[in-house]
């Protein structure tokens, strides 16, 4: 039996497709707060627990007969701390996962773990300790080590659109790593369909390439055919942009932390292999994702 958080959301539910599309005849059972949100097609092939994942109930009910689990936390941009969107979010499932003797884990995490900037990096920061909490449980664990994805761009689609710009609170010229979150899936539904794995272990994913956000304003103009730039935004009008948005000021300030942390090279410490590198180039997301996403 594998048990999958967050079907209905942007990793979760292309997981949950490759798992099914996979044909290994494995049992599959969702966490979900709305089951209506899962389409026909999906319901009539999986069990359904509805509820959150964050909820004691919920889990333990879920993770009985469970052989591994896709771990994923929802957003709470309005929640009070960190904490209480990661680790504390994450208590009941440490939980249930020994109780109910879970084998393996798959987490969606990030990269940055043993860099001098990770203990101050917000978002991140939590992130790991969500991964020591999990790994601690004594089940076999995967982290998915994770730069800025490709498809959060999205957020920002309008503007782009409309506007010909987008903006981040970091160098235009700074050069990290980037995924699609369709390769991430792909990975997911790889470890969870694999029973062979045990031990704690982190899984970079790092894309193909390394990019500048003005390399991807110029990809984007080429795919676009329109002239597409980006701007550094300044930490004062990046936290007011997303506390007018409704976040809370503690998640605005760490969100701005994330992002000086990778200015400052977070991203940067993990090695470049042909294991760690996924096949998706932001050019042919801008080609398959950007262009077809709603306006």
């Amino acid at each position: 039996m594998i048990v999958i958080t967050t079907p209905t959301g942007q990793i979760g539910r292309q997981t949950l497709d490759r798992v099914l599309a996979a044909g290994t005849g494995a049992k599959v059972r969702v966490i979900v707060r709305d089951a209506a949100r899962l389409g026909p097609d999906v319901r009539d092939r999986v069990e359904v627990i509805e509820g959150s994942h964050g909820d004691s109930g919920v889990v333990t009910a879920a993770f009985a007969g469970a052989d591994a689990v896709f771990w994923l936390v929802p957003p709470d941009p309005s929640a009070p701390d960190l904490d209480t969107v990661y680790s504390g979010f994450t208590r009941p499932a440490a939980v249930a996962l020994k109780e109910q003797g879970v084998k393996r884990v798959v987490g969606v995490s990030a990269l940055g773990r043993g860099t001098s900037v990770a203990g101050r990096a917000g978002y991140i920061t939590a992130s790991l300790a969500m991964d020591d909490l999990l790994a601690a449980t004594g089940v076999g664990y995967r982290a998915l080590a994770l730069p800025s994805f490709m498809d959060n761009l999205l957020r920002q689609a309008n503007l782009i659109r409309h506007h010909g710009v987008f903006r981040l609170p970091i160098p235009g010229d700074h050069k990290a790593p980037a995924c699609a979150t369709a390769d991430i899936a792909a990975v997911a539904a790889d470890l969870l369909l694999d029973d062979t794995w045990s031990g704690v272990e982190e899984v970079p994913l790092l894309g193909p390439e390394d990019l500048s956000y003005d390399e991807m304003a110029q990809i984007m103009s080429d795919v676009l055919q329109r002239p597409i730039r980006f701007e550094q935004e300044s930490g004062a009008d990046f936290t007011a942009r997303l506390i007018r948005f409704g976040a809370s000021p503690a998640m605005a300030r760490a969100a701005l932390d994330m992002w000086q942390a990778k200015a400052a090279g977070l991203d940067a410490a993990v090695p470049r292999t042909a294991r760690s590198s996924t096949p998706t180039t932001f050019r042919q997301w801008c080609q398959d994702v950007f262009t077809r996403c709603p306006n």
